[in-house]
């Protein structure tokens, strides 16, 4: 397990809903290294080993989503170790890859990429919780120039072949139009804690990781709420240990007079622009036979 997995809420799956199901799921099992575990009609699902990591679901009706709407700004894929991602960033430069950024936050390192519809990727690796630098109940996150270099000498003479049992969605940061609402929802509501403030972004986690989730509105600043159906993000999952923190959950989106669907154990909910969140309780995310 990863810092991200050990804490009684993590992220589960993502699921986007594109147009070019073939190329998408093409694109996360040549460039990421998901395997495809499941595919019936307009639905494939990806992951690492037998994790389900992201579901993709085709909506030939949906319209494209503007990069000034809210929803994703990218799903974060957290390797195992530094020397899986050094060997992926080798991979990467071997095969020229179109790369948008890479930095070094102190907590951990990362490479920004999208896929062909857009939606936004980082994958990245955590630094020893260790060396994490906290004060006062938030945690430094800088933005440096990652030294690439350094990191690929990681991978010695190993080569990437596939993303490696125990890659797991570490966090997923939204783009939303208002950042005080925006706490108050995933705050407030979903009972994250604020971890990290940005000039117009907040970073939330559970148990003390770095973040599970961030808000931003940094090309997103006062978007109405999504006018569905859209491309891009269909649905984020939490997973909680104890169905006590989903109970309490349902309880305070009914005291902010929010509308919830409260099926079983599970919650569906939609941030104040539309995002869904599914709220899960489960011992680990789904998973599929081989």
């Amino acid at each position: 397990m990863t810092e991200a997995t050990k804490t009684p809420l993590r992220i589960g799956k993502v699921t986007l809903t594109v147009h070019d199901l073939a190329r998408v799921s093409d694109y996360y099992q040549q460039v990421l290294g998901l395997h495809r575990l499941s595919a019936e009609g307009d639905h494939v699902t990806l992951g690492a080993g037998n994790t389900v990591l992201l579901q993709l679901d085709r909506d030939a009706s949906a319209r494209d989503r503007s990069p000034h709407d809210a929803g994703l700004f990218h799903t974060a894929f957290l390797l195992p170790d530094r020397a899986d991602l050094g060997r992926w960033a080798k991979r990467a430069v071997e095969q020229k890859l179109r790369i948008l950024g890479a930095s070094d936050h102190g907590v951990s390192e990362a490479i920004y990429l999208a896929d062909p519809e857009g939606n936004g990727i980082e994958i990245y690796a955590d630094r020893p919780r260790s060396e994490w630098k906290w004060q006062d109940g938030r945690v430094d996150m800088p933005t440096h120039e990652l030294d690439v270099g350094d990191l690929i000498a990681t991978a010695a003479d190993t080569s990437w072949k596939t993303a490696p049992d125990g890659t797991s969605i570490g966090h997923v940061h939204l783009q939303v139009g208002n950042i005080p609402k925006a706490e108050e929802f995933y705050g407030g509501v979903l009972g994250l804690d604020i971890t990290c403030r940005y000039p117009g972004g907040s970073f939330y986690s559970s148990g003390g990781y770095h973040h599970h989730l961030a808000t931003n509105i940094w090309k997103s600043r006062d978007a109405a709420p999504r006018k569905e159906p859209t491309t891009g993000l269909a649905d984020v999952e939490i997973v909680a240990d104890d169905p006590a923190l989903v109970e309490r959950a349902v309880e305070r989106a009914h005291n902010a007079l929010l509308v919830a669907d409260h099926r079983g154990s599970d919650l569906r909910i939609h941030d104040p622009w539309g995002t869904h969140i599914t709220l899960a309780t489960r011992d680990l995310s789904p998973r599929v036979s081989p």
